[in-house]
């Protein structure tokens, strides 16, 4: 006998669309700067640096793709509503940050194998420059704040994006100060391979943070599960468990129980209790209940796999 309870997920898409439209008009705008400076400068870093921003604009339109994807409400052929559409662009936006580590690289080999030819700026392209790291951060600030209250996995994995950018930019200015002033052209150079460090870092979050959604990883430990189950009054066992979607936005939980009841209004009750005390625990969790017979109570609480 199977019993489900659902509670409705927060649609708050139009939030998220808000945040990333904000992202995409701050990057397009940031983009075309760096590229006018890159341009007008002849540096290399500054032009791969413009296409950084570029991805980022790039991922902030794909994320505004993915948002409208992504309803949480279920329908006839996606009875678990469409969240995972988000973590899929989450990961593609790791590919963007991916794509640039490895175009930054191969721009500080072209600029070696070049010769590290003198760049042509002044110190107003580095103020232009530094105008555009402050965008950065307050984007970075803004789209982290508003992902961790809005529960947006495509929000925080774009902020991680935008934080490549803000050291994209911190390594381009050094790079460039020490060129101007010091006339050491390789330093900008030199510093390319800690900043796509730093961009393989971000990308490795964006993954740690995504798969395990995709892949169905367990959500909530089966014994803290458990325990909230047996709390309630005329439980008796609870065994079989199992849960799998993001905890603080959406979890799916499944279970048999057996309970100490002669009739079905009884039983039933007692599964809609365990439900609230679940929901009081772990947020919104949308809960199956199998209801078997005593004989049936086993100690065992959670699946086995060839490995347990």
């Amino acid at each position: 006998m199977g019993i489900a309870s659902s509670q409705p997920a927060q649609d708050n898409r139009r939030a998220v669309q808000r945040v990333l439209l904000i992202a995409l008009a701050v990057n397009v705008a940031m983009t075309l700067l760096k590229l006018l400076i890159g341009l007008l400068s002849g540096s290399l870093a500054v032009l791969a640096d413009a296409m950084h921003s570029a991805t980022d604009g790039l991922s902030s339109l794909l994320g505004l793709i993915t948002n409208g994807l992504s309803d949480p409400r279920p329908d006839r052929d996606h009875p678990y509503g469409h969240d995972k559409y988000e973590a899929l662009g989450a990961l593609a936006i790791a590919g963007f940050i991916l794509f640039t580590a490895f175009e930054i690289l191969k721009t500080a080999i072209e600029r070696i194998l070049a010769g590290l030819t003198p760049l042509r700026l002044d110190q107003r392209d580095l103020l232009l420059l530094l105008i555009v790291l402050g965008f950065n951060v307050l984007l970075a600030a803004y789209e982290r704040s508003e992902g961790r209250r809005l529960g947006s996995q495509l929000i925080l994995a774009d902020a991680k994006h935008t934080t490549s950018d803000i050291w994209t930019t911190v390594v381009v200015l050094v790079g460039l100060s020490g060129a101007l002033l010091l006339r050491v052209n390789w330093l900008d150079v030199a510093l390319a391979m800690p900043l796509c460090l730093l961009l393989l870092r971000a990308c490795g979050q964006v993954l740690r943070s995504n798969l395990p959604w995709l892949v169905d990883q367990i959500a909530i430990a089966p014994e803290a599960i458990h325990e909230v189950a047996m709390a309630v009054p005329g439980v008796l066992n609870v065994h079989d468990i199992a849960s799998r979607g993001v905890l603080g936005q959406r979890v799916f939980i499944e279970l048999h129980m057996v309970v100490e009841a002669n009739d079905l209004a009884t039983a039933h009750r007692i599964t809609e209790l365990v439900e609230e005390h679940l929901e009081a625990r772990f947020g919104a969790v949308r809960c199956t209940i199998h209801l078997e017979p005593r004989e049936y109570a086993i100690a065992e609480i959670t699946f086995r796999g060839a490995h347990g």
